[in-house]
This record gives structure tokens, C-alpha cells and sequence, in this order.
């Protein structure tokens, strides 16, 4: 079985021709470690927390320490992973003071009889579990701080813009044993109400994943991917007998078509075959498969390196 892993960096109006370059190397610097995972035996689920874990580090990212703030100026992070061996899910939400959701998640599937920890629960489970809590300060970035206020002026002026409001990050992956999953994790959207979660956590939405299909992580306007359940929609598509790029923009259109909402996926397949689309302006991404990584951000913009 040839091994493969996706990731994205969350769907996005428009990069900063300064901070394009840091994007691209974060984005291919998780793709790289989710493959070696691989590589080196590992599971589809490892690669997967191990890929967005790299991203949930990375400032220039709206997960982990470059989470979006809510309206009081304070970090609220959701994730989830899912393992397509056995449908087993793990998700959290409304999380703060933590570095990685996504390996709070993990507990959550692989050390209790649930799939879904929210806020306080979620934090003491956490405690519970030996994970540390960092500085509240520690997540917040200069970036994000002059977002918020730059979006609560906006606000005040106007309806504020869905396409700014896209990022998360996730991963997609099929191991050496024909074993697939997914990680999502974001930080929200900007001024989001205190208590909000998106599409991110919730399984079916946020991704999905099954041996008998394939795996998915999704990224666009949460509310829209939640009303429309965008990963399971997708897949549902390639259960009909679609191509992954067919199946994905049957669901991203149906979704833009119905709710005006925008976003993005990436996918693979049980073959491992693998796509990625998305209607929102960009969206990072990078695939490693048989020593090499494809990466990209803008339409019709695709570059290919050897791994080292």
C-alpha cells in the first residue's frame, strides 16, 4: 500500500505576499513529518495528529498558538481526529490554555467512552490526563490582536466579510496498512461570540473518515460546512462511484450554490489516490506520497520538491 499524507492550511480570501513564503514552508513542513511518521511504520491517525500538530505550532496558522481571538480577546480552539479502521472519533471544543487540541482530541477517542469534551469538561479531562496548560498570552499573537480590532471596527461600519473568516488546519492520511484518517483543529473565526464552535469538531462536518471510502478534512465559513455536514457529503459523493475531485466539487458547489459559503478540502482515497479543491480565494496545502511533496496555495499553482 503506498502511504500518503494531505494537509491544509485553511481556505483564505487572500495571503500576504510577505508572510506567503512562512505558509508554504509551514505547510510543507507538516506534510513532511506526517509522511515520515508513515514512513517509519507509524498510523494513519499518527500522521495525522503528528502533521497538525506542526500546524497548531505555527503562528502564521489559525489553530493552536495563532488562534483567532473571540470577542473578548481570548483564544477558544476546537479539533477532532477520527480513525477510519473503526469510526473511532475523538473532538473537543471551546479549549484554551492548551498548546495542542488535537492531542486532547486523541484522548478523548482513544482514553474515554465518548467522542466529544467540551470547554470546562474538556479542561479538567486535560488536567486529568497529565496535559500541561501554557499562558493564556502564550497563544495570543501580535497578528491576531490587530485582527480584532481591525474586525470589531469593520463591524461597526459594516456586514463583516465571510471570506475572511476561513482558516483552520487539517490532515488526511492512508498508512502502510490501508488504514485512513483525519485531524482538524482551528482557533474559529475572528469576533466570534464567546462559545461558538464551528464546523471543525464535529464529525462529519469538520472530516471524516472510513476504510471502506476514504478520508476527508474540511475548511471554509463553519456555519456553512456545518449546515450542508460538507466532509460526509463529500465522501458520500465518492460511495457513488465519483472521482475525489468530482466528489469535491459536487459538495463545495452545492454548498456555495445553496449558502454562498466558501471553502475547501482535502481527501484520500482507500486506493490512495488524493485532491484538493476549494472556492475560497487560496488555500495552502501540501501531499507526500513516494518520496515526493506537491505543495500550493493560490488556483493552478503547483510545486513539486523530493522529500529529504
Amino acid at each position: 500500500m503506498n502511504f500518503v499524507v494531505v494537509v491544509h492550511g485553511g481556505g483564505a480570501s487572500s495571503i500576504a505576499k510577505d508572510r506567503k513564503e512562512r505558509v508554504r514552508q509551514g505547510i510543507i513542513r507538516a506534510a513532511t513529518a506526517g509522511y515520515n511518521i508513515l514512513k517509519e511504520g507509524g498510523s494513519a491517525v499518527d500522521a495525522v495528529e503528528g502533521a497538525v500538530t506542526v500546524l497548531e505550532d505555527d503562528p502564521e496558522f489559525n489553530a493552536g498558538c495563532g488562534s483567532v481571538l473571540n470577542t473578548n480577546g481570548e483564544v477558544e480552539m476546537d479539533a477532532s481526529i477520527m480513525s477510519g479502521n473503526d469510526l473511532s472519533s475523538g473532538a473537543v471544543s471551546a479549549v484554551q490554555c492548551i498548546a495542542n487540541p488535537i492531542k486532547l482530541a486523541r484522548l478523548v477517542m482513544e482514553k474515554t467512552p465518548h467522542c466529544f469534551l467540551t470547554d470546562q469538561g474538556a479542561a479538567k479531562f486535560a488536567a486529568a490526563m497529565g496535559i500541561p496548560t501554557v499562558p493564556r498570552e502564550q497563544l495570543i499573537t501580535e497578528r491576531n490582536i490587530k485582527h480584532l480590532q481591525k474586525e470589531k471596527h469593520e463591524k461597526c461600519a459594516q456586514k463583516p466579510d465571510q471570506q475572511k473568516n476561513l482558516g483552520t488546519v487539517g490532515a488526511v492520511a492512508l498508512d502502510c496498512k490501508g488504514n485512513v484518517a483525519y485531524a482538524t483543529s482551528t482557533g474559529g473565526i475572528m469576533n466570534k461570540m464567546v462559545g461558538r464552535v464551528g464546523d471543525t469538531p464535529c464529525i462529519g462536518s469538520g472530516g471524516y473518515a472510513d476504510n471502506a471510502i476514504g478520508a476527508i478534512s474540511t475548511t471554509g465559513h463553519g456555519e456553512s460546512i456545518l449546515k450542508v455536514n460538507l466532509a460526509r457529503l463529500t465522501l458520500f459523493h465518492v460511495e457513488q462511484g465519483k472521482t475525489l475531485e468530482e466528489a469535491a466539487d459536487l459538495s463545495l458547489g452545492y454548498m456555495k450554490s445553496k449558502l454562498k459559503g466558501l471553502g475547501g478540502v482535502i481527501l484520500v482515497s482507500k486506493a490512495g489516490d488524493w485532491a484538493v479543491k476549494w472556492t475560497s480565494a487560496s488555500m495552502p496545502w501540501a501531499a507526500a506520497k513516494d518520496g515526493k511533496v506537491h505543495s500550493g496555495i493560490d488556483l493552478g499553482e503547483t510545486s513539486t520538491t523530493d522529500l529529504p
